[in-house]
Parts: C-alpha cells; structure tokens; sequence
C-alpha cells in the first residue's frame, strides 16, 4: 500500500477533531471523559511510539476498547464514524502505524493546531491518546474485505436462523454449540486475512468482532453477532 505523505497530511485543513473542533462548524460540544481503567499507568514521561500496538500484547484489546468509545464519542462527527472521512477532515487511516506518524499524531493531540484544534494534554490523559491511536490504525482496508462479503452474509443469516429456532423452542443453544464453535473460528480466519489501511499488524474487522462475540457467548452473543455483521455489512463495498 502506498503510504500518504506525512506533509499532506499535515497541511490538510483540520488535524485531528477530538469533540471540541466541532465547535467550529457544529455548535459547541464538550470534550467527553475517557475512562482508561484496566490500561496501565504510564509516569515515566510520554512515549514515541504506540506502546499497545502488539495484539499479542496484554493491553491491545481493552486499549482497542477504550479507543473505539473515545474515538465515537470525541472524534467521529468531524473525522467520521469508523474514521472514514467524509471530507470535512483528513482520513486518519492513513497515518502510518510507526514511530513517526506516533508522534506527530500525539504532537497534535497534546498541543492542539492552532484555531483549528484545541490542546487536549490537560483534558485526557496518555493511555487515552494511545487508546485512541490503536482504535484509529486497525481500521481494515476496505478492499480487503470483498472478498469475504457473501460468506459474512452466509454467517450473518445462519446465526438468524439459529436464533429463530431458538425463540421458537424446536432448538437450544447446546443444539448449535459445535456449529458456533467451527463458525468462530472461521471468522478468526477471515479477520487474520484482512489488512489495516495503516500497516498496523492486525485488523479491527467487523469479522474479527463477531468471531470475539461469539467465543465470549452471553444472553444475547447470538443476536449482538448478527448486528455486528448486519451493520457492518450494510457500509460494506
């Protein structure tokens, strides 16, 4: 993948919208709190580069998480939901996942760009930024998911199917428990195919979420995995 050049990037009308950029063209929004429990403590200065990249890490998933609510709630009317731009702001999928594009994504966190963007180093604090960075490069590419489209739809109207059944009493969940189990892990196959826009090792794809919901199970794991892959599906090329 051809990387944008950090400058275009840089000289792009609006840096990064952390909620209160949007007050320029939105009206006022206050900044949202970001919980980063169960994130690490960082008190020994600020990092260069994304310290929960590794998904093999033991902070990558609760850090993807908090990224992802903190991203939607501060991030998403100026940059986009899913960080796909509609134009008012760069695409940030395309920031590189490496120290370089670390750190000038945290330069303009921490200290704002100019009227465009205020200084959020006061307003929330390290895990967070990162929290938010890791959300924002495992976004999938795209065309790395086509592929995969009629098999997900295949997935997705089997697990309605299932839950069909279920409500209607002619099975149970212990009926399917195999079948779930071989389509999970399926699902883990598709994620581990699709790549991030950013280079990032691992992509955060509407494949992978649904494979984590149905191997977490729950009251309802069969219905959210039918909504993961519906909603995802339905901004699917």
């Amino acid at each position: 993948m051809m990387k944008t050049p950090l400058t275009t990037v840089i000289t792009s009308t609006v840096a990064l919208c952390l909620s209160a950029t949007m007050a320029l063209a939105h009206g006022d929004v206050a900044p949202q709190p970001v919980n980063t429990e169960g994130l690490p403590e960082m008190t020994g200065g600020w990092e260069f580069e994304n310290p929960f990249r590794d998904p093999a890490g033991e902070y990558w998933e609760r850090a993807l998480r908090i990224g992802d609510s903190a991203y939607n709630q501060n991030c998403a009317r100026c940059h986009g939901l899913e960080v796909v731009s509609g134009g008012l702001a760069p695409d940030l999928r395309f920031l590189m996942a490496e120290e370089m594009d670390d750190e000038w994504f945290m330069e303009r966190i921490r200290r704002g760009s100019g009227d465009r963007m205020p200084a959020y180093e006061d307003l929330m604090n390290q895990q967070a930024m990162w929290a938010i960075r890791t959300f924002i490069e495992t976004r999938p590419d795209p065309d790395g998911i086509v592929e995969f489209i009629p098999r997900l739809r295949e997935i997705r109207d089997g697990l309605r199917d299932k839950q069909e059944a279920i409500a209607a009493g002619t099975a149970t969940e212990e009926d399917y428990a195999a079948e779930i189990k071989a389509l999970q892990a399926e699902l883990m196959e598709i994620a581990l195919a699709v790549p991030t826009m950013s280079g990032a090792p691992k992509a955060d794809s509407i494949a992978r979420r649904a494979a984590v919901i149905l191997e977490r199970g729950g009251e309802r794991f069969l219905r959210d995995a039918d909504e993961t892959l519906t909603i995802g599906l339905s901004v699917a090329r």
